[in-house]
């Protein structure tokens, strides 16, 4: 099974696809189901089936350790990874709750470690796929775009994080959520 951790969007998927909207259709840009949109804590990729008990066991411990509170989170902006000049993920920020999410990626991302899963190659920040690039057809419309436009999707409370199984399809990938972790 294919998992990661996640923070989900509960009730800013209009918000999402509005700021979607604002991205130009360049024919090379894929939308994210904005009924999908979440802040990615950690992937954890595949993962035996009779390792869910352990995983569960360390994520629970994880957000025990976080000491995070359920809090605010204020999604919006655009930004890209990996660069400007080469964009291959259009996403939105997060404006507040930054240092919440950060404190619950690192005791994940500690926890799912200690139990043998690969230790992050890259610098948390946390964010929403909005978009993935597939080319650079239209790149200078899509720069322009996050250069120039600050949209805000939306306000939420947070008050859980989410183990998450993801089913890659020919439509796309499907989600299922397995676990709640309340903070």
């Amino acid at each position: 099974m294919r998992l990661f951790v996640s923070v989900d969007l509960d009730g800013l998927a209009e918000g999402v696809a509005d700021a979607q909207a604002r991205l130009p259709d360049t024919g090379s840009l894929r939308l994210v189901d904005p009924d999908d949109a979440h802040v990615t804590l950690k992937f954890l990729g595949e993962v035996d089936p009779a390792r869910l008990d352990a995983v569960e066991a360390a994520l629970t411990t994880a957000v025990t350790d976080a000491s995070v509170d359920p809090f605010e989170m204020l999604v919006g902006g655009f930004g890209v990874f990996p660069s400007l000049d080469y964009i291959s993920v259009v996403w939105a920020g997060v404006r507040e709750g930054g240092p919440e999410l950060a404190r619950l990626h690192g005791a994940v991302e500690r926890e799912s470690t200690a139990i043998g899963f690969d230790p992050a190659d890259h610098e948390f920040t946390p964010h929403v796929t909005l978009a993935r690039m597939d080319d650079a057809r239209g790149k200078s419309a899509v720069q322009r775009v996050v250069r120039e436009v600050d949209p805000t999707v939306g306000r939420m409370g947070v008050s859980e994080v989410r183990l998450t199984e993801s089913t890659l399809t020919d439509d796309g990938p499907e989600y299922r959520t397995l676990s709640r972790f309340p903070l």
